[in-house]
């Protein structure tokens, strides 16, 4: 029997990764990418007898691949907060799916966990990853309901955001740590404070990427701008590719009844674009998103992995319409 870990590059993926492995340790074969690689199920033709997990990647994207594999007979355990359709029936198929606004990955495999009792389930990796997903409000509760002072809950968010702004690029190659390569170097650790601690783990490496990369932002200004609605064009350059979805992840609480779409220039001719819905109405930026051939992502936070510069402004179109 093969086991496959299937998951987002990001903070929620690899937290919800952590959480479930560090009960269950197994060895298996990671498949993973960028953030906005979501298409990871395609990559895995397991068969009978075998076991996939598949983590915060939207199923209605990985809809052909995973069924190819339930009618191979592989055991799929399934769980994100995307966007799914409809939801196959099958034997093979466990299904943890929730779209609510205010839940990410990392937060259902703590529920998943703790709705099969397992004893030793801790919620610090569920926090850290909604932290990095932008979920402050979710996370912050979970971290009260357990008790965990004010100045540990700030350090689990800037540890959050570090893991998110890791996964953000335009390949491989923009990243300072690929995925795989950090949810290995996180794995030790079942409590991320160790990992923020030990002076011998990459936490500082990750802290100052982050520093040296956020300090761009102060000079990025809005290209478009209504009373609801504010749109940023980032340069073609890595930085840029890297710090686009933290900055959007600012913007939300900074203008919290504005929606914002972040675009990054790209070698293709067009932009890689993120969108966040206000975060005082967090719905409408997958509806927005799906309306162009690569977009897709959930109700407060999406995008399109490549719009053409010729369908700009009927993207600024149909944006301000979205959050009018």
């Amino acid at each position: 029997m093969t086991n496959y870990d299937v998951f987002n590059g990001d903070a929620d993926g690899i937290c919800a990764l952590l959480q479930l492995r560090q009960a269950f340790p197994c060895q298996s074969i990671l498949v993973t990418g960028i953030k906005r690689d979501i298409k990871l199920l395609e990559q895995v033709n397991a068969v009978s007898g075998d076991q996939v997990t598949v983590l915060d990647i939207s199923l209605d994207k990985n809809r052909s691949a995973l069924l190819h594999n339930l009618s191979n007979g592989v055991e799929v355990l399934y769980i994100d907060h995307h966007f799914s359709g409809e939801i196959p029936e099958n034997n093979h198929l466990k299904a943890l799916i929730d779209t609510d606004s205010n839940i990410c990955t990392s937060l259902l495999m703590h529920q998943y966990l703790t709705s099969i009792n397992f004893e030793q389930q801790s919620p610090l990796w569920a926090i850290t990853g909604a932290f990095g997903d932008n979920l402050n409000h979710s996370a912050e509760i979970l971290a009260k309901t357990h008790q965990l002072d004010k100045h540990h809950s700030e350090q689990l968010k800037n540890l959050g955001k570090y893991i998110n702004y890791n996964g953000y690029g335009a390949d491989l190659a923009d990243l300072h740590f690929a995925p795989d390569e950090l949810y290995n170097k996180l794995l030790p650790y079942h409590d991320p404070l160790d990992f923020i601690h030990d002076s011998h783990s990459v936490f500082q490496d990750l802290k100052n990427a982050y520093e040296s990369d956020n300090a761009h932002i102060a000079e990025l200004k809005s290209e478009f701008q209504t009373e609801r609605t504010a749109l940023f064009i980032l340069p073609e350059a890595a930085w840029a590719r890297r710090i686009s979805g933290v900055f959007s992840n600012e913007l939300v609480y900074l203008y919290p009844d504005r929606a914002h779409a972040v675009l990054t220039t790209n070698k293709k001719n067009g932009y890689l674009v993120g969108i966040r819905a206000p975060l005082n109405n967090k719905t409408g930026a997958d509806d927005l998103c799906r309306q162009f051939e690569s977009g897709g992502g959930r109700k407060a936070a999406a995008g399109i992995n490549h719009l053409p510069k010729s369908e700009l402004q009927a993207f600024i179109n149909k944006f301000t319409q979205q959050f009018k």
